[in-house]
């Protein structure tokens, strides 16, 4: 486990397309007038040596994603972290709460759903979470908000999305594989259900995403009932 800090690591989470980057920006422009000691992290960092590495995977250059072992896959993500792991671990012990849109949560949801359910995928999780929480000493999240929407729906989403820089002009390969992003949102779900600092945030009502502004007023109840802001 994490040393023990005097911040609040705050996560994330949801299938492409869910919204995390915009209720991140949200969550941050609440904290900021607040004037709530606050800071953000994005992962992956395409612009580093690992984050690099997951863009040339997300790309397809190591091979199609049925080609690459989830183990192989998430070492890659588990890496670009650490690499930034003193830099989280000082801003939660200045006291910050650090919004970070993504973390290892996001690698046992995607890659552990690549692998079927039962003792392999447990024992998938029990070993990332050993490389990255014990091995690499990553602090542990205090709450991870689960941006829920259905498959179908991210589906939608994703296909509205701007281009992105790091895929050079190709496709993410498990954004476009439908059967990675059914998994993954059934990981997400189970996740959700298991973890008691994971909080649900449904983002959807009869198929139709809600608003933007309800999505944050509803992460902002969930933070006060958790008692990490006021």
């Amino acid at each position: 486990m994490g040393d023990k800090t005097i911040g609040k690591l705050v996560v994330i989470e949801g299938g492409d397309g869910s919204g995390k980057t915009t209720q991140s920006v949200l969550l941050l422009e609440y904290l900021k007038h607040k004037d709530i000691p606050h800071s953000s992290l994005d992962f992956p960092q395409y612009n580093t040596f690992y984050g690099k590495m997951v863009a040339q995977f997300l790309r397809g250059e190591f091979g199609k994603l049925s080609d690459v072992s989830p183990y192989l896959a998430s070492l890659t993500y588990a890496l670009d972290r650490f690499a930034v792991r003193d830099q989280i671990k000082a801003k939660l012990d200045r006291g910050e709460v650090l919004i970070a849109n993504r973390y290892v949560t996001s690698n046992i949801a995607h890659q552990g759903a690549r692998i079927p359910e039962g003792p392999a995928r447990e024992a998938f999780i029990d070993w990332l979470s050993e490389l990255e929480y014990e091995l690499h000493k990553l602090p542990r999240e205090d709450l991870v908000l689960y941006l829920q929407v259905p498959s179908e729906v991210t589906e939608k989403l994703s296909g509205m999305k701007e281009t992105r820089s790091y895929l050079q002009g190709h496709e993410d390969i498990q954004e476009n594989d439908r059967t990675h992003r059914d998994s993954s949102t059934m990981m997400y779900n189970i996740l959700s259900e298991r973890y008691k600092h994971w909080e649900t945030i449904k983002c959807f009502r009869n198929d139709t995403m809600i608003s933007q502004e309800e999505i944050h007023n509803a992460i902002v109840q969930t933070l006060v009932k958790k008692g990490i802001v006021k």
